[in-house]
């Protein structure tokens, strides 16, 4: 028999207090070792609209939703008796009829108006506004479902505007919130391919966002330990594809926010680790507190793995580059950005003849100077200023050129470089 887990199960574990978690999982442990046990007590929710969940019993108060069946226990919600109940006699889960991925379904909750008899009160008429525009009317029912919107979703998802939009959507699964954002926006996202109707839903892509088979105690456990970091725990198919596979260079993964970027860089930190176990990995970052974010993350990630966490260094790109300088050419001392200015303000007093702005002066520093390491005057003179916006000549070049070599000047002076100065070298 499988034994599965729910992202909603870590989500719900999470909201208990310590206590009441730890009998949660005790539970769980019980149930997974042996779900046929004595000592664990069963009941089947009558009121639900799936007759696959049964709660089992934590303690006098707690429940845990399961969805049963002959082939399988998944682990599905944990709160206090009442809410649990109402929280499992308002969904379901079943095979999407068209994508063929096992979703976890809110019920829509139907109302019916009745009309009471009031006196006719007659009003003086006003201006109708416009009717809103609703976002998903030219597609039609199989077009939407082959997002992923539920069957019974699909009147409240073509009747939906921009007002409406985001209240319908937290009520459907992710694959089709991703979707029907991209078609708010213009987007045309390409539906996925179905599944055959012999698959497994459980192994569809989508249902693996939110679905996780655990085959021994140790996941069950990273699973309960850490149940406010799913990322941990559910990886989408197409990022374990790029965390596992063998690249021959160098490889950019590119998406907007939110898709997974990082997720997919600390799996694949951990992935070299264990793979090339002579080998140290390097994870770094441009930010300092995303650094020390991604330390904390790892360490949940590796946690009862030592030796795979001593091969792996995260820092900040500044710190790896401050470490490298200090180990070839002693310690360096980075000049501040107020000295930066300051220098600037002092060699444009000292060349006369430019008309060019404190503003400019510095943004030309750091932009192209700096940036470029140019330490002569030919290497200046021929460098391309693609981007900046101000046009100059050769001889507005010759003046800034005056400038800039005291600016270099003033740094050696003060025996302190920049952070381009200390990438430069390296």
């Amino acid at each position: 028999m499988e034994f599965r887990i729910a992202d909603t199960f870590t989500d719900s574990l999470a909201r208990l207090t310590g206590q009441e978690q730890k009998a949660a999982k005790t539970t769980a442990f019980d149930l997974q070792l042996d779900p046929a046990a004595n000592g664990l007590s069963f009941h089947k929710l009558d009121r639900a609209k799936d007759s696959n969940f049964w709660s089992v019993r934590v303690n006098a108060d707690i429940r845990i939703i399961i969805h049963r069946t002959t082939a399988s226990i998944l682990l599905v919600y944990v709160d206090h008796h009442d809410d649990a109940y109402k929280w499992a006699e308002r969904r379901k889960i079943e095979r999407h009829p068209t994508t063929g991925a096992m979703q976890l379904v809110e019920v829509r909750e139907r109302v019916e108006e009745v009309e009471i008899f009031k006196p006719k009160e007659v009003a003086a008429p006003t201006p109708t506004a416009e009717p809103a525009v609703r976002l998903f009317d030219n597609l039609r029912k199989f077009e939407l479902m082959a997002f992923g919107v539920p069957e019974e979703w699909v009147n409240d998802v073509r009747a939906a505007t921009e007002d409406t939009l985001f209240d319908i959507i937290e009520h459907l699964p992710q694959e089709a919130q991703e979707a029907l954002l991209k078609l708010a926006v213009g987007e045309k996202p390409a539906p996925p391919e179905p599944a055959p109707v012999e698959a497994d839903p459980f192994a569809h892509p989508d249902a693996q966002r939110r679905f996780r088979v655990l085959t021994n105690a140790e996941e069950l456990k990273q699973a309960l330990d850490y149940p406010w970091d799913k990322w941990a725990v559910f990886l989408h198919p197409a990022q374990a594809d790029l965390v596992e596979r063998s690249f021959t260079g160098p490889t950019r993964v590119s998406g907007s926010a939110g898709t997974g970027k990082t997720i997919v860089a600390l799996h694949r930190a951990v992935h070299l680790a264990r793979v090339n176990p002579d080998a140290t990995v390097l994870l770094t970052t441009f930010s300092k507190a995303l650094a020390n974010s991604l330390r904390v993350k790892l360490a949940s990630l590796v946690a009862g793995e030592p030796v795979i966490a001593a091969r792996i260094v995260v820092k900040a790109i500044s710190s790896v580059g401050y470490d490298l300088y200090s180990e070839r050419f002693g310690q360096p001392q980075i000049a501040a950005p107020a000295v930066i200015r300051s220098l600037i303000a002092k060699a444009a007093s000292e060349v006369e003849g430019h008309r060019f702005s404190a503003h400019f002066l510095v943004g030309e520093w750091e932009d192209v100077v700096d940036a470029w390491q140019l330490r002569s005057w030919d290497e200046y003179r021929d460098v391309s200023r693609l981007g900046r916006k101000t046009r100059i000549g050769g001889k507005q070049r010759e003046t800034l050129w005056a400038i800039f070599e005291r600016v270099r000047a003033g740094l050696v002076e003060r025996r302190v470089v920049t952070w381009s100065d200390v990438f430069g070298r390296l």
